[in-house]
């Protein structure tokens, strides 16, 4: 009987364990645009609790050449972008950059000419300012 509960509490830890990473995730629809400008693609939370959050990106409106973070209620250290395109191909970019309550990151240029079409932007972070709250994170994307 132990044995019995001993791995029914382990397949239990392995599906929350698989699950977690789908909890940090956001799916998003970006509106439409004219070419040249910034726009929104989505907004996450950046918890304390938490080192990265995902943004998935539905179309139609999903192909960019930039990107860029804005930060507010709280700084934030980005450290690295995982950046994964329609076809599949993953862009590693690393950030390394610390982001003040109310400022945001360079623009960073996406891989690649013609269409980048986004499927999912993943981001690594450390909170800064425990004090301060959660930071608000908006992704930006420029056509």
């Amino acid at each position: 009987m132990k044995r019995r509960a001993t791995m029914l509490f382990a397949m239990g830890m392995i599906g929350l364990t698989m699950m977690a990473p789908g909890l940090a995730e956001k799916q998003v629809r970006p509106n439409a645009g004219p070419p040249g400008s910034w726009r929104l693609i989505g907004q996450v939370q950046a918890s304390h609790s938490s080192d990265h959050d995902t943004i998935v990106v539905k179309g139609p409106y999903d192909n960019f050449r930039k990107i860029k973070f804005k930060v507010s209620d709280a700084p934030l250290n980005i450290s690295a972008l995982l950046v994964t395109y329609d076809n599949g191909a993953p862009d590693r970019i690393d950030v390394r950059d610390q982001i003040p309550q109310g400022g945001e990151s360079r623009a960073i240029d996406l891989r690649g000419v013609g269409k980048r079409s986004l499927r999912k932007v993943e981001f690594w972070y450390d909170t800064k300012g425990w004090g301060k709250g959660k930071a608000d994170v908006t992704l930006f994307g420029m056509k």
